[in-house]
């Protein structure tokens, strides 16, 4: 809780970490409206699916040029001009009135994430670094109070609105002027290491880096097949018919989620980042296995501990990453969080096209999987770090 006092007692940490709240904002409130959008435009679960696929390849195709983006502009220019417009692009989805333009803006506004959420890490990073503070964890807790934000309150308030664009727009306004009234701190910082480099992207980066590429790939993405995909869940597999209530289960996760980073760092310090990474994907799966009971009650109570084994562990892997022998700390971050990026918003696709075949219930199952997963590689991870230290102290 000490680095949450930080960020709310001074401007320096909260200006970044406010761009973390608003970019889950603007993608909390979209997923408000997916099962509109899907319902006008008659798709099924394995066209939305596709039509989510295209904003995860904007992004994908972003992450090479990104350092080359941010070498140009500068690191704090890139990550507010990325944000206003990724708030303007996001003005388009819930407008679309074919399947293609469906996919061909959420696609642009794809890429504008991907800017957005490699240059808030390494703005976080670089300040973490030069200030010798530790405040990752609480700057992703704002990402998470973003998601209660837009998802939460956005459900309460939905009604107001006469048509889905304008409370879309009401958030982009919104977003775009709290950033532009924050951004002054982080404006013109120009990153030291991105000056540095001589390239961009460089494929070699994968190899160190894989391991924690695939544990962020997969517990991202889970966090956002929850965030597009709960809703409809609770509505289709839990048989929840009111559509207010329908929201809350991802509002139960963003909740605890949010709780759990907030006090992250302190607990990072205390235990070390992989043995929080096997606790909480262990928490995690029990958290699926209340939800896939169907059950109200018990399925908000599992995605409240999705949520919280969730919580630090992309933190943790973003530490990992910027300490990775031989890699930089922004190269790491770019790796590790684009790839992540790219599990949040690919996966909507694979629940949709294993919901088209099955049902929700199937692509759920499927989540459990991931975590279970996820632990064994943790371990796997850990088991190679203890070898290491080992042979060091034999050496």
């Amino acid at each position: 809780m000490q680095s949450l006092r930080l960020i709310l007692s001074n401007r320096r940490y909260l200006a970044p970490a406010w761009v973390f709240a608003s970019i889950n904002i603007l993608i909390g409130t979209w997923a408000l409206y997916i099962p509109s959008v899907k319902h006008k435009l008659g798709l099924d679960d394995g066209a939305l699916g596709l039509a989510l696929l295209a904003f995860s390849i904007g992004l994908l195709l972003t992450i090479p040029v990104s350092t080359v983006i941010i070498r140009w502009l500068g690191l704090g220019r890139t990550t507010i001009l990325a944000l206003c417009a990724f708030s303007v692009a996001m003005l388009g989805p819930v407008q679309a009135d074919s399947f293609s333009v469906l996919c061909g803006l959420l696609f642009v506004a794809g890429t504008m994430t991907s800017l957005t959420d490699i240059g808030m890490n390494a703005l976080v990073s670089e300040l973490e670094k030069e200030d010798e503070q530790h405040f990752m964890s609480a700057a992703h807790g704002f990402f998470s109070m973003g998601g209660v934000i837009g998802a939460g309150i956005g459900s309460l308030i939905i009604g107001w609105f006469a048509a889905p664009v304008w409370h879309m727009a009401a958030v982009a306004a919104f977003v775009v002027g709290t950033n532009l009234y924050l951004c002054g701190t982080y404006r013109k910082r120009v990153s030291a290491e991105a000056e540095k480099e001589e390239g961009g992207f460089k494929i070699g980066l994968l190899r160190p880096l894989f391991g924690l590429a695939v544990l962020s790939f997969m517990i991202m993405g889970s966090e956002g097949a929850i965030e597009h995909w709960s809703k409809l869940y609770m509505l289709d597999v839990v048989k929840i018919s009111s559509d207010k209530l329908a929201g809350f289960g991802f509002v139960a996760f963003s909740t605890t989620m949010m709780l759990g980073r907030f006090w992250g760092d302190g607990v990072s310090r205390r235990f070390g980042p992989l043995k929080i990474i096997m606790g909480g994907t262990l928490l995690a799966s029990l958290g699926f296995v209340a939800v896939l009971s169907g059950v109200y009650s018990v399925a908000l109570l599992g995605f409240a501990l999705v949520g919280l084994g969730f919580s630090v562990i992309i933190p943790e892997l973003f530490r990992l990453a910027g300490k990775t022998k031989g890699v930089s700390s922004s190269e790491g971050i770019a790796v590790v969080a684009g790839l992540g990026y790219v599990g949040f918003l690919g996966s909507p696709a694979l629940l949709g096209f294993l919901s088209s075949i099955s049902s929700l219930r199937l692509s759920f199952m499927v989540l459990l999987g991931f975590a279970l997963t996820a632990f064994l590689i943790a371990g796997f991870l850990g088991r190679g770090v203890r070898e290491k230290r080992t042979k060091g102290g034999r050496e």
